[in-house]
């Protein structure tokens, strides 16, 4: 149904990173949340209030509250899809990314509501009447709801949306816990046990864990997450294709929502070259950049004397020492000071974040394993933390 929608209401429905297009398939997806989940309300409510099932009631207020979570998400698409501002002038991705955590909000709240309710009942049980009406409505909100987490997960991919992400992830848990619902009604029919408020509970549960589930997913992005690796090595790998880069190091990606990234990197570039034919090649790469990553990219030009046989030489050596300390430090911006009675050997090592020992310790340890190595050398170390 979604797929059919959008060749009618979309233009250029398959350029899933046009921000316009983005938007379109946010609002639709929205709109068709809200309508099936009305649907499922007021059916399940309709069978919970015949039945007198509090975990049927349950679920059919679990349904409501998809639905305003549905038009949450809606609405942050609308909005993020606005144009930057002076205020804003990186623009309104995230708006998306706010409206997925208000979402898991809502999520979490109908679940701790539910486990209350649902606890009640397992001390004060009531009787139950299933009917066929119950069990055709149970089983036709598990079917909506596996197709709602089909499509949302499918768009979620080729969107990169986390709201709907998330909305998929929570339709899959609405699948599990409807299907509990049934079991324990079955089980009320045919053997007379009472797991009205049990199933309950386990619905509760469900929506709980899915919910803080998707809170992680739509925070991370918001306090600022590493980008994906992938993604850094064919940023890499396209700056390293050209004939001129000889190293790149510094990167930082910087997300202000779907569709709205900003890359900054240092490239090494031979010193004895022409600078402007230099800079004119880190042009080339910065559109080659956001044509290829549709992002905003500013490159940082660092000479290196690549035509100096002794000083890469040298490098090269640090590099390996450096790397006999701990495989998880580089070094860039490698460069030579000689003076009459000692040569200064400058660079910068790279440190992981969240890494055991302190930049001091590190800067010792190196410093003390090259006055091992060589007689008059002295590094002149800077630590930097690696951002990807």
């Amino acid at each position: 149904m979604v797929t059919l929608l959008s060749h009618w209401f979309i233009k250029d429905y398959k350029e899933y990173t046009n921000p316009d297009v983005r938007r379109a398939y946010g609002v639709l997806t929205g709109a068709v949340g809200i309508i099936l989940n009305v649907i499922l309300f007021a059916g399940k409510y309709l069978a919970g209030f015949i039945s007198g099932s509090v975990s049927v009631m349950a679920d059919a207020f679990n349904n409501l509250s998809d639905a305003g979570s549905s038009f949450i998400t809606m609405l942050g698409f609308h909005l993020a899809g606005k144009k930057p501002d002076p205020e804003h002038p990186f623009g309104h991705g995230r708006l998306e990314y706010v409206s997925g955590l208000a979402v898991s909000v809502l999520i979490i709240v109908m679940g701790i509501e539910l486990f209350q309710s649902s606890f009640a009942k397992i001390l004060h049980p009531e009787k139950m009447e299933v009917s066929i009406l119950t069990i055709f409505v149970l089983l036709g909100s598990i079917a909506v709801k596996v197709y709602m987490s089909i499509y949302n997960g499918s768009y979620g991919k080729k969107l990169d949306s986390s709201a709907m992400k998330a909305t998929a992830t929570d339709s899959l848990s609405d699948c599990i816990t409807t299907t509990v619902v049934l079991l324990s009604m079955l089980v009320y029919q045919f053997l007379h046990i009472n797991l009205d408020g049990w199933s309950g509970l386990v619905v509760a549960i469900f929506i709980l864990i899915a919910g803080i589930s998707s809170a992680k997913d739509t925070l991370s992005p918001l306090l600022g997450e590493a980008p994906d690796e992938k993604f850094v090595k064919d940023v890499e790998k396209t700056v390293m294709a050209h004939a001129d880069i000889a190293g790149v190091h510094d990167m930082i990606v910087h997300n202000y929502g779907p569709g709205r990234m900003m890359i900054s990197l240092h490239a090494e570039v031979p010193g004895n070259q022409d600078i402007y034919m230099l800079h004119d090649e880190i042009d080339l790469i910065e559109r080659e950049l956001k044509k290829k990553f549709q992002c905003e990219a500013v490159i940082h030009m660092d000479p290196i004397a690549t035509d100096d046989e002794h000083v890469m030489r040298l490098r090269k050596e640090v590099e390996e020492l450096v790397k006999e300390y701990d495989g998880a430090l580089t070094i860039h911006d490698f460069r030579m000071v000689e003076g009459p009675t000692h040569t200064n050997l400058i660079f910068d090592v790279v440190v992981p974040q969240g890494y055991i020992r302190t930049d001091d310790e590190i800067s010792t340890e190196i410093t003390k394993r090259i006055a091992q190595r060589w007689q008059n050398y002295f590094p002149v170390i800077k630590m930097e933390k690696r951002y990807v």
